[in-house]
């Protein structure tokens, strides 16, 4: 059988098993948390009103109904930049502009990128806009919001443009071998921003003031100096500007690293339960998850780019997914693009797998946290943060084993509980 038929067909069955199952699970998830909506859990009953758990199982719902819009936007997008002959047209319009070569390449990822992003964006506006807005989560104005999308454009064309200069260069002039220099500009590529992004970066969307609670900055510093953990600083980010969401994490790696906690963090937290949820984000450095994470992307990543570099090689790959390559110029940039575009349609089958790991090391960061503060406080500021953010209290099962990165309230607290 032809091979680019059997790759077009692979492709098609691959989209519809993907739309199926995305649309099956968001199902079971609706459905689930409504049936639940009635009545807050019993191990939840006294500490979390009906009202906030009204609230997180409509805002779970109506996330869940705007994802059902989306993932069928993106499937039809695909097969119109693919079977249908969408980039394959945009890639013949490039070549007329600007003839085969370096220019037409960049030109094709730049096109294809901000066409995407057009697409995109009424259904980003209206999330910020209307449904964060429905449940009093969005803070950012139209003002800040084209402040950021403009910052984020130069940036990506700052940083991105000369990245996407090298990887197609070294598949122009790197020889048989070039995923191999390519994958190595990558790793530094991404060693480079995170090394640059605390100090660089995130100050051009948020401000970062250093934390003035000394008793917070007390408690902080013992629970590092226990855990053997030494940071640049501690910072307290202004994320009320934009949402009121709210979160702590770390940033930056060897002599840049700082703590930053949300603003809207502070005001919902007590000193100790901030001390019990830094614990917690220790729990992972202790536990090399950071380290971990970085070693499976960048294998996961030195793989694909093993693979891009076969496929690249084989006309089937192109005629396949609805693109005539090219006879005389090179056809790197539509080989990487189609690679993005196609990808992640058969890597979501695995999704359970990445998911469960990412909760294990929840629990492993629990765990450490229960050994460095009071187990109690941890829990309750997991339960304020759950409120806080609206997070529903009774996922479906299914659901949480291909989107959950965290472990669901219920069991976290569970586990918790039966190891102290």
């Amino acid at each position: 059988m032809n091979p680019s038929f059997n790759l077009s067909l692979a492709l098609a069955v691959a989209l519809l098993c993907n739309v199926l199952l995305k649309f099956w699970l968001n199902t079971r998830q609706v459905r689930y948390v409504a049936r639940h909506r009635g009545a807050v859990p019993l191990p939840f009953d006294g500490t979390i009103r009906l009202s906030d758990h009204h609230k997180a199982a409509d805002y779970t719902v109506a996330k869940i109904r705007l994802s059902q819009l989306d993932i069928a936007i993106d499937a039809a997008c695909l097969l119109a930049w693919t079977l249908l002959g969408g980039l394959d047209a945009l890639n013949m319009a490039i070549i007329g502009w600007f003839g085969a070569g370096m220019s037409q390449q960049i030109a094709l990822v730049l096109g294809f990128s901000f066409i995407g992003g057009l697409i995109g964006l009424p259904l980003s506006l209206y999330q910020t806009f209307v449904l964060e807005q429905a449940f009093g989560f969005n803070k950012t104005t139209w003002r800040l919001w084209l402040s950021d999308a403009l910052k984020g454009l130069a940036l990506g064309l700052v940083l991105g443009v000369p990245m996407v200069w090298l990887v197609l260069w070294l598949m122009q002039a790197g020889g048989p071998q070039w995923w191999v220099w390519a994958w190595v500009a990558f790793v530094g590529f991404q060693l480079f921003i995170m090394a640059i992004a605390p100090n660089m970066i995130m100050p051009l969307f948020n401000k970062f003031t250093p934390l003035e609670d000394e008793l917070l900055k007390d408690r902080v510093n013992a629970l590092m100096q226990r855990a053997g953990f030494t940071a640049k600083g501690f910072f307290v980010m202004d994320g009320s500007r934009r949402s009121a969401h709210s979160n702590a994490f770390f940033t930056g790696f060897g002599a840049s690293k700082r703590v930053v906690f949300f603003d809207t963090l502070l005001k919902q937290l007590s000193p100790a339960e901030m001390e019990a949820v830094l614990a917690h984000e220790l729990g992972h450095f202790k536990h090399r998850h950071i380290l971990k994470m970085m070693a499976t992307s960048f294998s996961l990543s030195l793989a694909g780019l093993a693979l891009l570099g076969w496929l690249s090689q084989q006309a089937w790959f192109y005629t396949g997914l609805g693109v005539l390559p090219s006879m005389t110029g090179p056809n790197n940039a539509l080989a990487l693009v189609l690679f993005m575009l196609v990808t992640p349609v058969f890597t979501f089958f695995i999704a359970p797998l990445s998911s469960w790991r990412s909760r294990q090391q929840e629990f492993e960061a629990d765990a450490y946290a229960c050994t460095q503060a009071a187990g109690s406080d941890l829990a309750s500021a997991l339960l304020k943060l759950y409120q806080d953010n609206a997070s529903t209290l009774t996922p479906d099962p299914w659901y949480v084993k291909f989107y959950y990165s965290h472990p669901p309230a219920s069991v976290r607290l569970a586990r918790m509980q039966a190891s102290s």
